[in-house]
């Protein structure tokens, strides 16, 4: 029986000597299970998911309908705000599925599977700020004719010819609707980067959008809020106003009617880019609330994905991680991010892109090849595998071959991932989660290079330059992926760059 402590006057939680903490931000990932001194405002989503959610390690969950303030103190957690402090069990496990049967019940849904059983490609690191027709054609050609199957092809940011005149730039897709046709015809879907934002250079766009009070407001009555982003400063479509929704919905219908598009990477909705004086239609609605409009928006059309989210877990959303640096340190974070991801409800997520989705790291033209093939194998058993930079451009033919092993991995183990995802869609349970989750109080919280796949595979990726690594098991027997047989304990490991360590618990 679940055990709900009064609330009426709880600001801080015990937090005992040996007892985890995870939860809020999946940015903050990397520090989870927190430490003493740790404080984070769940108001700052950090460019990506956040739910007003902890677990921890011994069965209680803290939930909100309202971001809150907490801060982690030897003994103990301390809140800004009241909070909802649950006993649901004795492990980590029974906090979260207590917390999601209450909180985000799976509504038995699945996205595409399109996006987990097979990779997914983003145009972006191949084309920066000038995606064009023909390199799209030429990158799509480049992944067959390399030995990759098709599947989702995502035409990233300068498509289109301005923020909100969502037409594909007449110079550089100068017939979008031929293009679109040959990549259905070669097998791919095809998304488009979209964003909430209006260029304020649109003057009959802006017009029309403001006329039925479509944007969020300056406080002054003088017009559309400027809002200033990674782009420059436009308007905001203030998506509490069901006639800036319909605008939006009217504008992505026509791409898909139009062009044969078959969905949209829904970008920003950053709780920042919601001034709170700015004046909505809706009243007071709060940038996370403006999220998660966003976000309920997305959730109309099937191929969706999207990196700043508001609660909305247990539905078939695809989330993904904020934009890594191609560097080693970044590549340490997909696992303890995507735990976070899992823990906080969001079962169908995606860690970035292989080698790094983070354009100004690229842009010396410099790649660590080990790093990207390292990358490729921390992708291969996630619920989502994604390219962007084309990995047979930029490496050896050893080093790609190694590549392709790990798309050939993921690709002997999809009838388990599918019935993990079937499994998420129906009762919640994480596609990928810590130790702790699977193997509670055995001394695994705090292990963030290794990650479980259900309950059965044990990943151990690379994370460093390297040949050997060191990995912990749980008690009991364990196949390894080449073959060996291991006992629970520490074990150190030879690497080889082509290979992926799994073990299978027996």
């Amino acid at each position: 029986m679940l055990l709900a402590l009064s609330c009426s006057r709880e600001v801080r939680m015990d937090l005992p000597e040996g007892v985890s903490l995870w939860g809020g931000r999946i940015k903050d990932g990397s520090a989870m299970p927190y430490a003493a001194g740790f404080t984070a405002d769940l108001r700052d989503n950090r460019s990506n998911q956040t739910a007003p959610l902890l677990l921890t390690s011994d069965g209680r969950y803290v939930w909100s309908d309202s971001p809150f303030i907490f801060t982690v103190q030897e003994g103990g957690v301390s809140f800004d705000s009241q909070v909802e402090i649950v006993k649901a069990g004795e492990t980590l496990a029974d906090a979260y599925r207590a917390a999601s049967a209450a909180h985000f019940p799976a509504d038995g849904k699945l996205p595409p599977a399109e996006f987990y059983r097979c990779p997914q490609y983003n145009t972006w690191i191949e084309f920066m700020y000038n995606q064009n027709q023909e390199g799209v054609l030429e990158y799509a050609r480049g992944i067959l004719a390399n030995g990759l199957p098709a599947g989702i092809i995502m035409i990233d940011d300068t498509w289109q010819e301005d923020y909100g005149k969502w037409n594909f730039h007449p110079a550089r897709f100068p017939n979008p609707k031929a293009m679109c046709d040959e990549l259905h015809r070669m097998g791919f879907k095809v998304m488009l980067w979209i964003c909430p934002f209006v260029s304020m250079d649109q003057y009959q766009i802006c017009q029309e959008i403001e006329s039925v009070g479509g944007f969020l407001a300056s406080p002054d009555g003088s017009g559309p809020y400027p809002v200033r982003w990674w782009n420059g400063t436009s308007a905001v479509l203030d998506l509490s106003n069901p006639k800036a929704a319909d605008w939006f919905r009217g504008e992505l219908t026509r791409l898909t009617d139009t062009y044969g598009v078959d969905g949209f990477k829904f970008d920003a909705a950053d709780f920042e880019y919601y001034p709170a004086d700015a004046v909505a239609a809706g009243g007071s609605v709060p940038g996370w609330e403006q999220c998660s409009l966003f976000v309920q928006l997305a959730g109309e059309y099937p191929y969706n994905e999207l990196r700043a989210g508001w609660r909305n877990a247990g539905k078939p959303i695809v989330q993904r991680l904020h934009d890594k640096a191609h560097s080693w340190e970044d590549l340490a974070k997909l696992i303890p991010e995507m735990m976070a991801e899992s823990l906080m409800g969001f079962s169908f997520c995606c860690p970035d892109m292989v080698g790094g989705g983070s354009f100004g790291t690229f842009l010396s033209g410099k790649t660590d090849q080990e790093l990207i093939v390292r990358s490729a194998q921390v992708h291969a058993l996630m619920p989502m595998m994604q390219f962007s930079l084309a990995p047979w451009r930029v490496l050896s033919k050893e080093n790609y071959a190694a590549v392709l092993k790990a798309v050939s991995i993921r690709d002997s183990f999809m009838d388990y991932i599918e019935a993990l995802y079937k499994k998420a869609a129906t009762d919640g349970e994480p596609i990928v989660a810590p130790l702790e989750f699977h193997f509670p109080h055995q001394g695994f919280a705090s292990v963030k290079d290794e990650f479980m796949l259900g309950d059965r595979i044990l990943v151990a990726p690379v994370l460093t330059p390297g040949t050997t690594r060191t990995i912990v098991l749980p008690r009991g027997t364990w196949k390894a992926d080449d073959g060996q047989i291991y006992q629970g304990g520490e074990h150190s490991i030879d690497v080889p760059v082509d290979r992926l360590p799994y073990f299978e618990r027996l």
